[in-house]
């Protein structure tokens, strides 16, 4: 399997702003991990509104994590994120092909993971975290998409490409940490399989998990 290869150091280590239980967080994280990018970390108070304050709100106006610091420059958006870095710091071109049906094809996932991921199992482990009203609906969609997802991961080790791309970053952490919502990842065998190969590559970091108990069936 190719390694990512920065293609310029930067100058001073990337800032980070997020959440140690965001997963879009996390997978910026994992990102700048797994290429051996250094970085360094801004946690962003949720619980006392840091995210909607002024300061926050001039790097981010729509007081959103994450967001990163690279010199000058300011990037919000997980998926954009991932998006610039790959573009910026692998000269190996694995994490985000550089011609169209490759790329379209990582593009596909960033959707999912904007789409179906974020409003099934991300929108199901917010609920439970922050203790508000648990609708089935986004269980459902999770058990929905990972049955998709099992069925796709069946065939190839990967979502994208025969190796690991942006797209497995995108789909890993809510995935990963589904059943702190209350969705067993038990009826997947593929998919555990898939996170278990993310899992083990160089410089791999895991998201902390939360205090809740997870569903194990």
């Amino acid at each position: 399997m190719p390694h990512a290869t920065p293609v310029d150091s930067p100058l001073r280590p990337i800032r980070l702003h997020g959440h140690p239980l965001s997963g879009h967080v996390h997978r910026v994280e994992l990102f700048l991990s797994l290429l051996g990018v250094p970085f360094e970390k801004r946690t962003v108070d949720l619980t006392c509104g840091e995210h909607k304050r002024p300061e926050f709100l001039a790097l981010n106006p729509f007081g959103q994590l994450p967001v990163i610091e690279d010199g000058d420059l300011v990037i919000a958006d997980s998926n954009a994120i991932l998006v610039y870095l790959a573009l910026t710091c692998d000269a190996s071109a694995q994490w985000l092909p550089r011609d169209a049906i490759g790329a379209a094809r990582v593009q596909r996932w960033l959707s999912v993971a904007a789409g179906q991921l974020a409003h099934g199992p991300a929108a199901a482990r917010v609920a439970v975290l922050f203790g508000r009203p648990q609708d089935q609906a986004p269980r459902d969609a999770a058990a929905r998409l990972f049955a998709l997802l099992d069925r796709h991961l069946t065939t190839q080790e990967f979502l994208a490409a025969a190796h690991p791309t942006i797209a497995d970053i995108a789909l890993y952490s809510y995935t990963a940490h589904a059943p702190e919502g209350g969705v067993s990842l038990a009826p997947y065998p593929a998919l555990r399989r898939w996170l278990a190969r993310i899992e083990s590559l160089p410089r791999f970091v895991g998201m902390q998990r939360s205090a809740v108990p997870e569903a194990t069936a």
